[in-house]
């Protein structure tokens, strides 16, 4: 009863903090005509004042409202792009080292420019942290324009580059690239015997995008970097031969929230008569132990196009269970990941013991100052403020908001929820209106495909098996009478627009790209 008294007279923290920065933005208002006047040649010239202010003393904070209003007036030169006041607030908030909660749509890669260019000015680097590549060298060519225009380099990092490539990025002003590989470099300079020969320099500023995701959904995913060890492919398959023979519940137990396995007593001795090994505890027999436990976790706990797929080549690719994404190249460690090649009978590749590894929770705690930006913060930001110091501040819409959250459907189970949703996408499909459907998991959105087919529906499919055209997928799941099927679409990062996206659309007539095509011809398992 109080406290919601206090909030109708003072309002909430949010209202209260956008109040405070009301006045900058204001600030940065004023400056607007006077910045329109100046030619290209005087608005670059901004940026050499800016070192040269600096290095006389000019914190960052006094600064501001004129850098902001720079980045403004190139955005609308280069880009055509104009910062709303709302967007100056976001980027306020970004700056001071905080996360700014924006709905989607609301414009967050904009949003990111003018505190990217104010932390800049400290030649220090300051790090744009993306979920994926595409995302890290689309937003680094598309906003970099900004950038060069006011005559500060822009560096990208994605995977594959070499270390002379990596140093030059990073020795930019600003530096897009992803979670993952800011992670392995970092591990990576610490392997180095010398520090002439790392990429990085020190973590001085960086704004998260998708912040929850990576800080709160992956904190605790370790990135590990591995060296071969000395272990034979064939007692993998020797393990694996005895493990369809155990019985669940009777000879070994899941725990599905743990996510472990343990074998019980009578499987101990059915696991030790199998092998022919005495004690499967003798200090001798420690290898054949660690073995099955993890042939048990392959087979009892990961599953095939759930967690990882296998591919024509006979790899087994990994899932990325929080973006349904493949990670190619990436391996489980501690003989896991052998363990499922035995599983699927495909070649074994050499087992792998751990070198270096790094939480992204770890990882991100040691930038000076941080931010981050997302559409769903302030469910988490308890859990911001105590593992990261990071408040949360609600930057209001643009506009009023017109979209309906509707509320949660629950089903008694998923065979009921799976006849509810495929009613639900005839029924949009007969009057033309495109859909989205996001699913946890490969097998899920083949699942929903298999019923859309019977039922004579077009639709396409987009998870881990046509990852490398989900950008093109995506951008056409705004057009008359398309049903998209995702896995998991959080992160995506590309723009959905009514009608379809022109881009891609005007791509496909030019290069030809099959990506890039009508819905319902994207891949395979459209009708």
């Amino acid at each position: 009863m109080i406290s919601t008294l206090i909030k109708k007279i003072f309002g909430t923290s949010h209202e209260r903090e956008i109040r405070k920065l009301r006045p900058i933005v204001a600030k940065i208002n004023d400056l607007e005509p006077a910045w329109q006047k100046k030619t290209d040649a005087e608005l670059q010239d901004m940026t050499a004042q800016f070192y040269q202010r600096i290095e006389k003393g000019e914190t960052l904070d006094q600064i501001l409202p004129e850098a902001f209003a720079t980045v403004r007036e190139a955005g609308k030169r280069v880009l055509g792009m104009r910062h709303y006041d709302v967007q100056l607030i976001g980027g306020m908030v970004l700056h001071r080292g905080a996360i700014s909660e924006m709905r989607t749509g609301e414009g967050k890669t904009l949003v990111a420019t003018s505190p990217l260019y104010l932390n800049a000015l400290l030649r220090k680097g300051a790090h744009l942290v993306t979920v994926n590549d595409y995302l890290a060298s689309r937003d680094a060519e598309w906003m970099g324009r900004i950038y060069r225009f006011l005559g500060m380099s822009i560096g990208i990092i994605v995977s594959g580059q070499s270390d002379i490539d990596k140093q030059r990025a990073y020795r930019s002003h600003i530096t897009y690239g992803t979670n993952n590989e800011f992670g392995f470099d970092y591990l990576r300079d610490n392997m180095k015997d010398s520090i002439e020969r790392y990429v990085q320099r020190d973590l001085h500023y960086a704004i998260v995008d998708e912040v929850d995701s990576i800080l709160i959904d992956e904190a605790r995913t370790p990135l590990i970097i591995s060296g071969p060890a000395e272990q034979s492919a064939e007692l993998y398959t020797q393990v694996n031969r005895i493990i369809p023979s155990l019985r669940k519940d009777m000879d070994y137990v899941v725990d599905e929230k743990q996510h472990s396995v343990s074998l019980t007593d009578v499987g101990v001795e059915r696991v030790e008569q199998r092998l022919d090994i005495g004690n499967l505890y003798d200090a001798k027999n420690l290898g054949y132990n660690h073995h099955v436990q993890q042939a048990l976790r392959a087979h009892s706990l990961y599953k095939r196009d759930v967690n990882y797929i296998v591919t024509e080549q006979g790899q087994v690719v990994i899932i990325d269970e929080f973006t349904g994404r493949l990670m190619s190249g990436r391996r489980w460690s501690d003989g896991l990941h052998q363990a499922i090649e035995a599983k699927e009978n495909v070649p074994i590749e050499e087992e792998t013991q751990t070198l270096a590894t790094i939480s992204f929770q770890n990882l991100f705690r040691l930038y000076k100052k941080l931010g981050g930006m997302t559409g769903t913060a302030d469910t988490e930001a308890e859990e911001f403020h105590k593992i990261y110091k990071l408040d949360v501040v609600n930057i209001p819409t643009h506009r009023s908001m017109v979209r309906s959250d509707l509320p949660d459907f629950v089903y008694k189970n998923e065979a009921g929820k799976f006849r509810a949703v495929i009613d639900e996408l005839v029924e949009c499909h007969g009057r033309g209106q495109p859909v989205l459907v996001g699913t946890v998991s490969v097998e899920k959105s083949e699942v929903l495909s298999s019923m859309l087919k019977k039922k004579g529906v077009p639709h396409t499919v987009l998870n881990a098996k046509q990852h490398a055209r989900e950008a093109a997928i995506v951008a056409q799941a705004g057009r008359s009478f398309a049903i998209t099927i995702a896995t998991n679409m959080a992160g995506r990062g590309t723009d959905i627009l009514l009608g379809g996206n022109p881009e891609f659309m005007a791509r496909a007539q030019v290069y030809g790209e099959e990506a890039a095509c009508r819905p319902g011809a994207c891949d395979e398992t459209t009708e």
